[in-house]
């Protein structure tokens, strides 16, 4: 079975000090199910490391290693975008249209959903998407 994997959960990896038990829940899954996520879950992903390197929790070299676990994971992009979908789930649950694309994903594709993201995890719930936990 496969399962979304929305960026916090590798934010969460990448990062030493944002550890979290979904998220290692989410590492040990993908040993024996894929992770799906929309188009834009690489350039979320470069960003948040990026980001941290400026801020100095990271370096260019954590972040070189860090991408090259990730790629090896069982990670699927989904690159349809319904539009109408997705603009409809993030005006419905107040979220941002990136946050909605990950709850678009599930719901087409009924699967459960990996986040960190407070509100993600409550807008999931009201949609009826199950949380890994």
């Amino acid at each position: 079975m496969a399962f979304v994997l929305d960026a916090s959960i590798a934010a969460a990896w990448a990062l030493a000090d944002e550890a979290s038990t979904v998220a290692e829940l989410a590492a040990e899954r993908l040993r024996t199910e894929f992770g799906l996520v929309p188009s834009l879950w690489w350039y979320e992903i470069r960003n948040l490391l990026v980001v941290n390197e400026r801020r100095e929790r990271i370096t260019a070299d954590d972040s070189a290693v860090f991408l090259e676990i990730v790629k090896a994971y069982p990670i699927q992009v989904d690159s349809i975008l319904d539009e109408r979908l997705n603009l409809q789930l993030a005006r419905r649950y107040a979220l941002s249209f990136y946050d909605a694309a990950y709850l678009t994903v599930a719901i087409r594709n009924r699967v459960p959903l990996a986040t960190l993201d407070r509100e993600l995890q409550v807008a999931a719930g009201a949609a009826g998407v199950s949380v890994l936990k």
